[in-house]
């Protein structure tokens, strides 16, 4: 949570968005889905829908072994039912019941000179207050700056048509967040995080939406940019080495993987995050002045890309 209350409102309103978040994040993945698959031109996306044994129920889609995309997760959840108690004193609101709805992509493509990356938005309810959350995240093996930028000038753009000025606040919450603080580094180059920004429910909803739409616009021309760059196996050694630290992350420090173990969400959607080949070195430390130690120069030192 960003400290703020989450903002209260009458039961049929709170119904009404969670209808309108629901139907949007599907639509949503339908899209986001269909452009990665032409990207790939090979890999296609399973449909493996499941239900929550406590209420509710998702869609996970992944595409493996793909020619350009190792492995790309979109997945959508509504689920709802009573809150664990240990869970109930972490999260705002009264009552036992929570509502939760979103939407969630992890993308890891096969080149170590094509970034991961990372969207999620979701809608949350616990009793009469309900909020809105979310983020974007780039996570480059080899930094090109022009990349960093192009990704964080999307994401700026659908912050400050919602809010003007809010860009700002955005990426500081995602450099803060998106930390390794037992490694002193940062899992990529960041990109925006929220969770209850203000303004109101339906300025929320709209950040949201603006932020699940600037995905593709913000990656896609990332991805054609560098897909079809050389590379070799110290390069690909290296790309799993850094896939080593996503799992540290998402392992340890993820709220959405957290969130979604303890209230019973299905476990095979939620870790679908990880990816699909990772290589831990003990006490690996790149030489001085190669490209992969510019890269972590850049990941313990946030920049305003900007």
């Amino acid at each position: 949570m960003s400290g703020s209350m989450p903002t209260q409102a009458s039961p049929a309103e709170l119904d009404r968005l969670a209808a309108e978040m629901t139907a949007f994040v599907r639509a949503m993945q339908q899209e986001i889905c269909s452009a990665l698959a032409q990207v790939d031109g090979e890999g296609r996306f399973g449909a493996d829908a499941w239900e929550r044994p406590g209420g509710g129920g998702g869609l996970s889609r992944v595409l493996e072994e793909g020619l350009v995309l190792e492995k790309a997760g979109v997945n959508v959840s509504e689920v709802h039912g009573a809150l664990p108690a240990e869970l109930a004193r972490r999260v705002p609101g009264e009552g036992g019941a929570f509502f939760a709805a979103g939407l969630s992509i992890v993308v890891h493509p096969r080149s170590p000179m094509v970034p991961t990356t990372h969207m999620n938005v979701r809608f949350l309810r616990r009793g009469d207050v309900a909020w809105f959350g979310g983020g974007a995240d780039l996570t480059p093996y080899y930094l090109f700056e022009e990349d960093c930028r192009h990704f964080h000038r999307t994401m700026r753009d659908a912050c400050e048509r919602v809010t003007p000025g809010s860009y700002a606040r955005h990426k500081k919450t995602a450099d803060a967040y998106f930390h390794l603080r037992h490694r002193g580094e940062h899992r990529g180059v960041g990109g925006i995080f929220f969770e209850d920004p203000g303004g109101g429910l339906e300025q929320e909803l709209a950040l949201a939406k603006e932020v699940a739409r600037a995905f593709l616009p913000a990656y896609l021309p990332i991805l054609e940019r560098r897909r079809g760059l050389p590379y070799g196996e110290a390069e690909r050694r290296w790309q799993e080495i850094r896939r080593g630290r996503y799992v540290e992350f998402n392992l340890v420090l993820d709220r959405g993987t957290v969130f979604g173990l303890e209230t019973g969400g299905r476990t095979e959607s939620i870790l679908m995050s990880l990816p699909p080949r990772v290589r831990f070195v003990y006490g690996h430390s790149p030489a001085p002045g190669s490209p992969e130690a510019r890269l972590l120069d850049v990941l313990r030192t946030p920049r305003d890309w900007t």
